[in-house]
């Protein structure tokens, strides 16, 4: 990577000062910019904020320069999950394909970036360490719930039926959205598809799963406390080519 632009530092949080920091962030970018909401979204101290939060690792990224916290991930390991009862997104996608299949999992969730550093190193450097988790526990399986902002779902047909139609999990990682919340996301037939235009409507942190060889599952769920449409990601890191690695890897 080149040199030029701010430094980051990447670490997990590790005091509640550092947790409330990422939940600053998130606020301002979930709540503020994208208009979400939530039992305890905390709107005078600016915190978006879950139950599920204290079982999670917080990563963050920190500008150097000016020592704030730009980037989040949120990292829930599989016997982490058990120990708390389920996974986060278990609300939203039945899981049990995953649970049943004797690999370990990492459950990732409420990933964003300061307006200011979209585009630049700052999710390179999230990924990096993210890579580094993943490594150091020896994780196979990567998933979690992704979104498309807004709840109007033929206002998305294009784009989640690109998704459905070339990028669906192979049947040992089709995860399906809970059958009281499914919502189709075969909406447009394949000779239908406008490629390049439902490309442009796919969120970046989704493309970047698709080009490590991520899949989607099945069905999508529509998040209205958070006004988003919401499909699930999961990336099994021995499907990964090596190309992929080396993108996944920072290198």
């Amino acid at each position: 990577m080149p040199d030029a632009g701010p430094s980051f530092t990447v670490k997990l949080a590790e005091s509640e000062a550092e947790l409330r920091a990422a939940q600053r962030l998130r606020y301002d970018v979930f709540v503020r910019e994208l208009g979400g909401g939530g039992k305890m979204v905390d709107h005078e101290a600016g915190l978006e904020q879950d139950q599920f939060d204290p079982y999670f690792d917080h990563m963050l990224a920190y500008d150097d320069t000016t020592g704030e916290v730009v980037g989040v991930y949120r990292l829930l390991p599989g016997e982490r999950a058990i120990e708390l009862g389920q996974f986060y997104s278990e609300d939203e996608y039945d899981l049990t394909v995953l649970k049943q299949s004797g690999r370990k999992l990492l459950e990732l969730g409420r990933s964003c970036l300061h307006p200011d550093y979209r585009g630049g190193t700052a999710m390179y450097h999230l990924w990096n360490g993210l890579a580094g988790y993943v490594a150091e526990r020896e994780i196979e399986v990567l998933f979690g719930v992704a979104s498309f902002h807004g709840i109007k779902v033929q206002e998305l047909a294009q784009p989640l039926s690109m998704l459905h139609h070339n990028h669906l999990a192979p049947p040992d990682l089709r995860v399906r959205a809970q059958p009281d919340v499914f919502q189709s996301m075969d909406l447009v037939a394949p000779d239908a598809l406008d490629r390049r235009g439902a490309m442009v409507q796919v969120p970046a942190l989704i493309k970047a799963y698709l080009r490590l060889g991520g899949f989607v599952g099945e069905g999508a769920f529509i998040d209205h406390a958070f006004n988003t449409t919401d499909v699930c990601l999961i990336l099994d890191t021995a499907r990964m080519n090596e190309r992929q690695r080396r993108i996944y890897g920072g290198a």
